[in-house]
């Protein structure tokens, strides 16, 4: 069954499930995802599943397996990620417990149960001790937008524009060090699994303490984007009404999330024979999302990367033109 991993992890994966499970047989072993940076498998030892994940072995300043399976082991703790029984940040090897998927279009309680109940998982993530910090967001993102600009991927100067709005928000966004979270970073709906009761957050792979409106920015994009269930998920979060200010700072949040998802999307779909992108027509997100619903675009793949780019490039420049951006980044401003 080792075969189906590739040779060089191969000794990484035995020495794993050795350590986890001693000499229980292994029963089963399947590629599940691809992942951006991980291989996936699962795994059956004595016919229970459970999920072995590789990371990659390059390692940067916000992929490195010992600050991850630390943030990993913290959600375990809070109830929030599934169980972790084996976890080698030197091999980049951990293995968790398997948890049987079932579609969020399936939540009991609809939209409006999910957007309160995930409003209180990112209460219960902020509340644990905080995760290591990495680099300022704004800078990481600032490093990820410069990528972007000199990557060829575009024409030149058609993210200008794009470069000119997130400067706006850097000088306007009341960024406050003392006050960051522990944060997921990317809670977007394929991190989130639902196993027919409740919601589990997988994929720690860019946890890091950061501002406490990143996950719940990101949570509002995907799964909580009407203004009903936005209301509803803040409320749940917070325990109370949010402020104008705070409002000011999700919209200016949202931007910065927008962006970051524009960038690292399209950085990943990139190739050699990429022909520059001359104008940002695309779909609208809720295209987008019907498109990957209805299996006509397969989320994790190069094409669907690429599209998925354009669409948050796209809408990000379309919010640069609201009214209520404007006010955000004065509101911001005045704190």
């Amino acid at each position: 069954m080792f075969d189906a991993i590739p040779s060089n992890r191969r000794e990484d994966a035995r020495s794993a499930m050795t350590a986890a499970f001693g000499r229980a047989p292994l029963t089963a072993l399947q590629r599940v995802t691809s992942g951006a940076s991980a291989l996936i498998y699962r795994i059956e030892v004595a016919d229970r599943p459970y999920l072995l994940r590789l990371d990659s072995l390059q390692r940067d300043e916000v992929r490195n397996p010992e600050r991850a399976y630390l943030c990993m082991r913290t959600a375990v703790e809070a109830g929030i990620a599934p169980a972790l029984h084996h976890a080698d940040p030197t091999a980049g090897v951990a293995i968790m417990d398997y948890v049987p998927e079932r579609p969020l279009s399936d939540y009991p309680s609809g939209r409006e149960g999910l957007a309160r109940d995930l409003g209180d998982l990112v209460a219960r993530l902020q509340a644990t001790p905080a995760f290591p910090p990495v680099a300022n967001y704004l800078t990481v993102l600032n490093g990820l937008l410069d990528r972007l600009l000199g990557s060829g991927l575009f024409n030149v100067g058609l993210l200008d524009p794009h470069q000119e709005g997130f400067e706006r928000i850097r000088q306007a966004y009341p960024w406050d060090s003392s006050a960051l979270v522990s944060s997921h970073n990317d809670p977007h709906p394929g991190n989130i699994l639902f196993d027919g009761e409740r919601l589990w957050l997988i994929d720690w792979e860019t946890a890091y303490r950061n501002d406490p409106l990143v996950d719940v920015a990101i949570f509002t994009l995907y799964l909580a984007a009407s203004p009903e269930h936005e209301e509803v998920l803040l409320q749940s979060w917070l325990g109370r009404s949010p402020d104008r200010a705070l409002r000011a700072r999700l919209v200016l949040m949202r931007q910065l999330v927008r962006l970051f998802y524009a960038c690292a999307s399209s950085l990943h779909a990139a190739s050699p024979s990429a022909v520059p992108e001359t104008d940002l027509a695309a779909l609208t997100p809720a295209e987008f999302r019907a498109a990957v619903d209805d299996g006509r675009l397969v989320l994790g793949a190069p094409q669907t990367q690429r599209i998925g780019g354009k669409v948050a490039l796209a809408t990000f420049l379309a919010v640069l033109a609201t009214p209520q951006f404007e006010e955000a980044l004065v509101v911001a401003q005045q704190g």
